[in-house]
């Protein structure tokens, strides 16, 4: 039986210069009503996550959260998705310096009079942490296991003088696989009315 992750598959394959058939008859199939752009696999775990907690299934709601592999991508997925593809509603998430590439992705796809996409101020690791505060995340790192690593990080000579906030956010980026890990655990431990803004605003739109 054919699932949305299925259809993710079909339109990466699609995006990377395969056939579109598979992902338009997924998309027919599933059916799918809205695509949720993201930059990479940790903006896809704060998502799923708040979803969860929120009791929300997007895939059965029609929607698909889809990590293009970096923000330039949009050009290449927004056009296959969108009205001048398979007609699907765009949304998604993005930096404040990605703004451009999504601006032009929307363009291209005949979106660009309903941008709706959602910016983080640097990214969407940042939002998290100051909606939570510094010394809860630090609490939740040391919970995670990940103290001394942290420690480690800080004492390095380029940390020194730099805002916890943009500390606790390089750090979250310096190891294979943290930042998907931290952007589900970071999204668990926010409060129920403390979703930062733009990851907030994009699910009232959904």
């Amino acid at each position: 039986m054919p699932d949305m992750e299925t259809f993710r598959k079909a339109v990466t394959a699609w995006a990377a210069g395969g056939p579109s058939d598979p992902a338009r008859g997924l998309a027919e199939r599933l059916p799918v009503r809205t695509v949720v752009l993201l930059e990479g696999p940790s903006d896809a775990a704060a998502v799923d996550a708040l979803a969860e907690r929120r009791g929300r299934d997007l895939a059965g709601e029609g929607v698909c959260v889809l990590p293009m592999g970096g923000a330039m991508s949009v050009g290449r997925f927004a056009p296959l998705l969108g009205p001048t593809g398979l007609g699907l509603r765009l949304t998604g998430l993005c930096d404040e310096q990605e703004r451009g590439f999504y601006e032009r992705g929307w363009e291209r796809a005949g979106a660009a009079a309903r941008q709706e996409f959602f910016v983080c101020a640097a990214d969407l690791e940042e939002e998290l942490i100051r909606a939570l505060g510094v010394r809860r995340v630090e609490e939740l790192i040391e919970a995670e296991g990940d103290a001394r690593a942290l420690q480690i990080f800080l004492r390095q000579p380029a940390r020194q003088g730099r805002p916890p906030i943009q500390q606790l956010r390089r750090f979250l980026g310096t190891k294979k696989g943290r930042k998907i890990h931290y952007g589900r655990a970071l999204v668990e431990a926010l409060g129920p009315d403390d979703a930062p803004a733009p990851l907030d605003d994009l699910f009232a739109c959904l």
